[in-house]
């Protein structure tokens, strides 16, 4: 394994991208409690660092360190898919430098300027100030370039190289990555239509692309760390292709009544939102039957039972099943019904369910792809879980699941008084958060802020510290 590591300079490209990612995934969770700070201690950094900006390099760099995450993912699995060394690593190389150091440039601009001059100069090179897509417009224009780049090897590689069912899938699933990104990046004087192509972009840019994504990662990571029979993983995922780029488009439908088009929009939406998780769900639960009964049928005739390869990735993959369930599906469901979305739109209730869903469905599986990549670069045959990774899975997992909840209580607080009881003024807004529920519910989520950035510590320790001869003991 060591030995195809040091062979492939895709797989070496892959832990830059993993290793970008995961700093930018501390930087993510640092602003991230900088923002819950400020929002039980509103005075904390005034005039230095605004609670707006703060959440804007939080929500950003969710989306960078994720998406770093993502193309490391194919540069790692490429080799093995295609059987042959990645086509283009030397351009994949120098978009790589290229798009960290425009991230890099965009956060400092975001931290030292912040606000900029009410004309065009602010869109080119401050912020487009649109939510969760405030990047200036170079850095979109670079953005694009880097994924173009980063699809074109994809392409060239899985044309050239063996063909299989997981990279047939993140061929297509890339070019609607790149694609879809381009919807936000043009403006239109109606603020419906200009709206609509946003959440283009924020939804279903997620919902389907990045979804369909997963699944390939999944099963690319059960047939490595299981033996997982090709067949079945890759019957799951052509249904999820099936089920997503369907359901995710329709589901998107619950946002658009809030920015003027037809009420049939909610039933819609509200129904085809709640169907995405469930193909992954399915894969991950067939897989471990046939495992189970090929563990079964193993001991029976007296033969070596076959054993996870690979037991950090593995729970992490499988915490990626049911956190993608609980946080995209119910949590998601919770408030999309129309008759519910009418008071729950705006509220906490939406960051219980951005916190757990992005967690659940995308960070749990990026996680597991940094083990199996620690393993691969170091040679490990057999990874078992430490006492660090154990710890930093629990706290990270536990930390974010305590945010869900007190940020759904915050939620119920706002229902109950901002909408259900005071008809959703200005005077119920600011009467909802000085309640006494709400405001625990903010100590609460900081402090399950701080446990999970705690969790993340540990994490990154438990990734550095693997020895290159290292067989891990539980």
């Amino acid at each position: 394994m060591a030995n195809n590591y040091l062979k492939s300079e895709s797989k070496q490209l892959a832990t830059w991208y993993f290793t970008f990612a995961a700093i930018i995934f501390g930087a993510q969770l640092v602003f991230g409690l900088v923002a819950a700070i400020q929002f039980v201690m509103p005075s904390f950094l005034y005039q230095i660092l605004d609670f707006s900006i703060a959440r804007i390099l939080h929500i950003n760099a969710l989306v960078v360190w994720m998406v770093f995450a993502m193309f490391g993912s194919v540069y790692w699995l490429l080799p093995d898919e295609t059987e042959i060394e990645t086509v283009g690593i030397k351009v994949g190389k120098l978009l790589f430098w290229v798009f960290a150091a425009a991230i890099v440039v965009v956060v400092l601009v975001f931290l030292f300027i912040q606000v900029g001059p009410a004309d065009q100069t602010t869109i080119w090179f401050i912020t487009e100030g649109r939510e969760y897509i405030e990047a200036p417009r170079w850095a979109d224009i670079g953005i694009v370039i880097v994924a173009l780049g980063f699809v074109a090897n994809l392409f060239l590689t899985g044309i050239k190289g063996k063909q299989t069912g997981i990279v047939t899938v993140l061929m297509a699933d890339m070019i609607a990555f790149a694609g879809l990104y381009l919807a936000g990046m043009f403006f239109t004087d109606n603020i419906s239509v200009d709206q609509y192509w946003w959440w283009w972009v924020i939804h279903l840019w997620v919902e389907a692309t990045w979804e369909v994504f997963v699944g390939a990662i999944a099963a690319y990571g059960l047939i490595k760390m299981l033996g997982a029979h090709r067949q079945v993983v890759e019957m799951w995922l052509w249904i999820e292709v099936s089920m997503l780029f369907g359901s995710g488009i329709l589901g998107m439908g619950h946002h658009y009544f809030w920015i003027g088009t037809p009420e049939y929009w909610w039933e819609i939406g509200a129904l085809f939102s709640a169907l995405e998780p469930l193909p992954l769900v399915a894969m991950f639960v067939h897989v471990l039957y046939d495992w189970g009964k090929t563990q079964g049928a193993q001991e029976a005739h007296g033969d070596k039972v076959s054993v996870i390869k690979n037991k950090p990735a593995f729970t992490w993959f499988v915490l990626n099943a049911f956190g993608n369930f609980l946080g995209a599906g119910v949590w998601g469901f919770f408030h999309t019904l129309p008759q519910i979305n009418l008071y729950t739109h705006g509220t906490q209730f939406t960051a219980a369910h951005g916190h757990l869903a992005f967690f659940g469905a995308y960070a749990t599986i990026l996680i597991g792809m940094f083990y199996l990549a620690v393993q691969g670069k170091n040679g490990i045959k057999v990874m078992k879980s430490t006492k660090l990774s154990i710890w930093s899975t629990a706290m990270i997992t536990g930390g974010v699941m305590g945010m869900t909840v007190a940020l759904t209580i915050a939620g119920y607080v706002q229902v109950i008084v901002e909408r259900a009881q005071m008809g959703a003024t200005w005077s119920g807004y600011f009467d909802s958060q000085s309640g006494v529920w709400f405001t625990q519910a903010m100590d609460w989520r900081l402090l399950m802020g701080v446990i999970t950035f705690l969790g993340f510590i540990l994490l990154a320790t438990d990734l550095l510290r693997t020895g290159k001869s290292a067989i891990h003991e539980r």
